[in-house]
C-alpha cells in the first residue's frame, strides 16, 4: 500500500511544530510531506506533491485556509480523489464554515491528542471508504455553490463605472463591460477596447451588479451574459466561454460549471 501523505499549513511554527508532533507520535503511518506558513505556499504545494491529508490553519497571511480550499477545488486534477481535509482554528465559531466546505473534521488551537486521536479515526474510517473517495470532489463544489453571496435586492445596482485614468475619470456605462477580472486588490474593467482599473474587490463588486447580466463564471472572473458567443470544452472537459466582443476566451471553474449545463 502507498503510504499516505499530509501537509501541514499553520503560520504560527510553535503549533505547526506541535502538530507535526503530535501526529508523528499517534499516526506514525502517515508522512508529513510539507510544512507551509501561508495560503499561498499552501495551494503552490498542494497541487505540486497531490498528498491525500490536509491540516489548514482558517486564518493564514496570502489565503485563509477556506479560500485556499476553495482555489484547489478549482484547479484540482480531473480523476483524481481530492484530499481529505482538516481545518485547523482556534475560535469555535469556524467549525460550521468547515463543515460547509465539506471538512472531514476541524480541530482546536492548541491541539491536543485526545481531539486529534478522533480526527485521526475519522480519516482513517473515510479513507477505507474508497469508493467515496472520487465524490469528495462533487460534494465540496455543491458547498461551495450554496456559499456563492446571493447580492441582496436592497442594494443598489451599477448603471455606471467611474475608473480613474491618469487624472481624469472614466464613465463606463456597465451594458459596454465585457467582463471583470480580479487581479490583487483591484478589479479590471474590460470593455471591447480597452481596461482600466477600479479600487475594489470583486466580492464587493458583486452585490451591485444585476445577478441576471453578470454571472461570476470563476473565483477571479464575472462576466456579462449577453457578451457570451458560446461555452465550449476541450479534450480535457474544461470548460470555457467565448466571447462575442475580445478574442480571449475565459476559463470557468467546477464551482461554476452548473450555469452552462442548459446552455
Amino acid at each position: 500500500m502507498t503510504q499516505l501523505r499530509a501537509l501541514i499549513a499553520e503560520d504560527e511554527p510553535i503549533l505547526a511544530h506541535a502538530l507535526t508532533q503530535a501526529l508523528q507520535r499517534l499516526w506514525p503511518e502517515l508522512q508529513i510531506g510539507s510544512v507551509v506558513d501561508n495560503g499561498v505556499a499552501a495551494v503552490r504545494e498542494v497541487l505540486a506533491q497531490q498528498p491525500d491529508i490536509l491540516f489548514f490553519d482558517i486564518k493564514m497571511p496570502g489565503k485563509s485556509g477556506l479560500e485556499a480550499a476553495e482555489e484547489l477545488i478549482e484547479e484540482w486534477p480531473e480523476g483524481k480523489p481530492f484530499p481529505l481535509l482538516v481545518f485547523v482554528t482556534a475560535y469555535d465559531q469556524f467549525a460550521v464554515q468547515a463543515f460547509d466546505h465539506a471538512a472531514v473534521d476541524y480541530v482546536l488551537k492548541p491541539v491536543n491528542d485526545a481531539r486529534l486521536s478522533k480526527t485521526i479515526e475519522r480519516l482513517q474510517q473515510r479513507l477505507a471508504q474508497e469508493q467515496e473517495r472520487g465524490q469528495e470532489l462533487d460534494s465540496m463544489m455543491g458547498k461551495l455553490r450554496t456559499l456563492t453571496p446571493v447580492p441582496a435586492a436592497s442594494v443598489e445596482k451599477l448603471t455606471m463605472i467611474r475608473a480613474a485614468v491618469g487624472n481624469q475619470i472614466r464613465l463606463i456605462p456597465i451594458e459596454e463591460v465585457v467582463y471583470f477580472e480580479a487581479t490583487d486588490k483591484y478589479v479590471t474593467v474590460i470593455t471591447a477596447d480597452s481596461n482600466v482599473l477600479i479600487r475594489t474587490s470583486l466580492k464587493e463588486l458583486l452585490p451591485q451588479l444585476d445577478a441576471n447580466q453578470f454571472w461570476q463564471i470563476h473565483r477571479s472572473t464575472i462576466v456579462n451574459v449577453r457578451q457570451i458567443q458560446m461555452a465550449v470544452r476541450d479534450e480535457l472537459g474544461k470548460l470555457s466561454v467565448k466571447l462575442r466582443d475580445r478574442k480571449e476566451a475565459l476559463q470557468v471553474s467546477r464551482v461554476f460549471a452548473h450555469l452552462f449545463k442548459q446552455m
